[in-house]
C-alpha cells in the first residue's frame, strides 16, 4: 500500500496540487490565502486554453488592489500530467475542478496514492462514477485520507437560517411526508451560461457544453440541491443509501444555444466536432442542461429541479429556491424578480387557527437566531413574515469557496470529519446518478 501524506498538527503545513483545472472553481479555491497553506502551489495539466485561463485567474488574485494573494504556481505540462503528479507528490491535498470525464478517475487515483482531495461537484456523473466513488471513500478510510466535495450553498444566509428553523420544533413541527404530487420538500435552481467571474465575463471552455464531459442539470448542479435536501432536512444525520433513498423518477430537457451565444460564451467561432451531433437544423446547439428528480428520502417526498438558461436579467444571476415543509409552518427561500434576485426566506403558519401564538413563537425564534447573527428582523407580509437579513451575511457565492476550504483545512487538521459526512455524500450521489439513469430510460 501507498504510503499515506499526512497532515502535521505542528506544522500545519498543507500543500495543494491543482490537477487538470478545467472550470474557474478551481481557481476560486485559491481567491484568499490561508496561514496554514503553502504559497506554492504544483499544477498539472494537459496544454491548452482551460490550463491558461485557470493561471490567468490566479494571476487576475495577485495584482489586484484588495487584499492581493501571493500564489506561486509550479506547472507541469504534459500528456503524462496525471503520471507526474502521483510519481513527484509534491503536495497532499489535490484539488479537483474541471472537465468531469474523468474526474472520478482523478478522485480514486488520488486516494490510492494516499493524497487528500477536495472536490468540485460533482464526483460522479453517471452510475458506474458511482460505483468507483463509492470504492474510493473505502479507499480513503484505509489510508486515513479525506475526500470532501464543496458544497457552497451550505454557506449561503438563508439557507443556513432554513436549516436552523427546522430544527425548532416548537415552531417548525416536524418535516410533513407530502405526496408524489405534493412533495413536502421542493429546491430548484436556475444557472446562466453566461455570467461575470471576479469582475469579468466568463470564457466557458466549449467542453462544458457537451454533456458526456460536464455531466447533465441533476449530476452536476442539482447535486447542491440534493445535498441541501439532506443537510436541512436530516441535518447532522448519517443517511444510508441503500436503504434511505427511493427515486422515483428522473427527467431531462434541453436549453438551445445560437451559434451567436456559443460564440460570445466561448470566444469560438464554430462548434467542435464531439457536440455537432447535438446541433438541430435551426443550427442552433441543444444542451441537455435541465432535469428534474422526485424521490423519497426516508419516507419525506421530495422533488428538485436544474435549470440552465443563457444569461440572468439585468441585475439578477444564479437562483437558488427551496420550500421545506413542517407541520406547524412552511420555510420557503425565494429569489425572483419580486425579491430583486437577492434570496429572501420567509415562514408562513400552517395552523391559522393560532396566529397569535405563532407569531409570539416565530418572535422568539427569531431572538434565538439573533444570539449568533446579531441584526435579523422580522416583516410581515400578508400571510407570511420575512427573515429581514443584514446585508453583512450576503457574502456571495465566490466568498462560499473560502469557506468552505476552510473548513476543509479544519478537517484536515483534525484528520477526521463529522460521522454523517461521508455517507451522506454517498446518499447524495446515488440519488444524482440514479436520476440520470431513470431520465436516460428508454421510453415505450
Amino acid at each position: 500500500m501507498c504510503s499515506t501524506l499526512s497532515i502535521s498538527a505542528a506544522t500545519n503545513d498543507v500543500r495543494l496540487i491543482t490537477l487538470d483545472p478545467g472550470h474557474f472553481h478551481a481557481g476560486l479555491v485559491q481567491k484568499f490565502m490561508y496561514p496554514q497553506v503553502s504559497p506554492v502551489v504544483h499544477v498539472y495539466a494537459p496544454a491548452g486554453p482551460d490550463l491558461q485561463e485557470h493561471l490567468n485567474l490566479i494571476e487576475g488574485f495577485n495584482t489586484r488592489a484588495d487584499q492581493p494573494t501571493r500564489w506561486e504556481e509550479k506547472v507541469y505540462v504534459g500528456p503524462d500530467f496525471l503520471e507526474w503528479m502521483l510519481r513527484e507528490r509534491a503536495g497532499n491535498v489535490v484539488v479537483l475542478a474541471g472537465n468531469n470525464t474523468r474526474k472520478t478517475e482523478y478522485i480514486s487515483r488520488s486516494i490510492v496514492a494516499g493524497f487528500n482531495v477536495l472536490a468540485d461537484k460533482p464526483m460522479a456523473i453517471t452510475p458506474t462514477d458511482f460505483k468507483r466513488l463509492h470504492k474510493a471513500f473505502s479507499r480513503a478510510a484505509a489510508n486515513k485520507v479525506l475526500l470532501y466535495d464543496i458544497m457552497t450553498e451550505r454557506y449561503e444566509i438563508t439557507s443556513i437560517l432554513q436549516r436552523e428553523l427546522a430544527r425548532m420544533s416548537e415552531l417548525f413541527g416536524t418535516l410533513e411526508k407530502g405526496t408524489p404530487e405534493q412533495p413536502a420538500v421542493i429546491m430548484e435552481s436556475v444557472h446562466y451560461f453566461f455570467k461575470q467571474v471576479a469582475g469579468k465575463p466568463l470564457i466557458r471552455p466549449a467542453w462544458f457544453y457537451d454533456v458526456r464531459q460536464e455531466g447533465e442539470a441533476i449530476p452536476d448542479v442539482g447535486t447542491h440541491l440534493v445535498d441541501n435536501v439532506q443537510w436541512v432536512c436530516f441535518p447532522d444525520q448519517a443517511l444510508d443509501w441503500r436503504k434511505d433513498i427511493k427515486v422515483s423518477k428522473g427527467r431531462r430537457w434541453s436549453t438551445k444555444l445560437t451559434p451567436e451565444q456559443f460564440k460570445r460564451s466561448t470566444g469560438l467561432d464554430q462548434y467542435p466536432d464531439y457536440i455537432k451531433k447535438y446541433i438541430g437544423p435551426d443550427g442552433a446547439l441543444g444542451v441537455y442542461a435541465n432535469g428534474e428528480v422526485a424521490y423519497a428520502l426516508r419516507g419525506v417526498q421530495v422533488k428538485v429541479t436544474a435549470q440552465w438558461e443563457f444569461e440572468a436579467p439585468p441585475g439578477a444571476g444564479d437562483t437558488h429556491c427551496a420550500i421545506v415543509q413542517g407541520t406547524r409552518c412552511r420555510l420557503a427561500i425565494k429569489q425572483g424578480a419580486e425579491q430583486n434576485y437577492k434570496p429572501m426566506l420567509s415562514v408562513q403558519n400552517s395552523v391559522p387557527a393560532s396566529a397569535a401564538q405563532f407569531e409570539q413563537t416565530l418572535q422568539a425564534a427569531v431572538a434565538r437566531l439573533n444570539v449568533t447573527w446579531p441584526g435579523l428582523e422580522l416583516r410581515q407580509a400578508g400571510v407570511e413574515w420575512e427573515i429581514v437579513i443584514p446585508d453583512k451575511y450576503r457574502v456571495g457565492h465566490e466568498q462560499h469557496f473560502a469557506q468552505v476550504t476552510e473548513k476543509f483545512l479544519r478537517y484536515l487538521a483534525d484528520n477526521t470529519m463529522p460521522e454523517w459526512e461521508v455517507p451522506n455524500m454517498i446518499a447524495k450521489y446515488c440519488t444524482t446518478t440514479e436520476a440520470y439513469r431513470l431520465s436516460h430510460r428508454t421510453r415505450k
